[in-house]
């Protein structure tokens, strides 16, 4: 039996900590991805700013949580995740904005981290709806919280731990 190529693929979840949670807003993927493999070239040099740049993605952004979505391969698992302790900003719409990542979980399926996910946005919905100013804006945050799934996936597809039918035309 062959194995499927996409099955070496590693998928992290981390948490983008910033002091004022408006900078959150500023952040898009591209950004997130730049500052994730200018700290891998930074801290392993040219080989492990190649291994980690093939089929590197950011999969999902939240900017209410500050939930980023990273998938890589398999091979740069350990590269990727000792670099990013090392990410102090992300510049983004030309402003430098100072944070850090939390790495919250490691997954080798979309399905996995998905499950972590959930249960990670039902704890901080009920640490942050307590702090709300106003009922919009518990209602902003609990879309953004509930609303919360992965781009293009399917979740009736990915009834067992094997790999979404998004990844499979890459």
């Amino acid at each position: 039996m062959v194995p499927h190529i996409l099955s070496f693929a590693r998928y992290l979840l981390c948490e983008v900590n910033v002091s004022d949670m408006n900078d959150l807003f500023l952040l898009n993927d591209q950004a997130v991805a730049a500052a994730v493999k200018a700290a891998v070239a930074r801290i392993h040099g040219d080989y492990g700013a190649a291994l980690c740049s093939i089929r590197f993605q950011v999969k999902y952004l939240n900017a209410h949580t500050g939930i980023v979505f990273l998938r890589f391969p398999k091979s740069c698992y350990k590269l990727l995740w000792s670099a990013l302790p090392f990410i102090t900003h992300i510049n983004s719409r030309g402003q430098k904005i100072p944070c850090f990542l939390n790495c919250l979980h490691v997954g080798g399926t979309i399905r996995t981290c998905q499950k972590f996910l959930i249960r990670y946005n039902t704890q901080q919905l009920h640490r942050m709806l307590p702090k709300c100013k106003n009922e919009g804006e518990k209602q902003q945050i609990r879309q953004a919280i509930l609303g919360c799934f992965i781009p293009g996936g399917n979740k009736e597809a990915c009834e067992d731990d094997i790999e979404c039918e998004e990844d499979e035309g890459e």
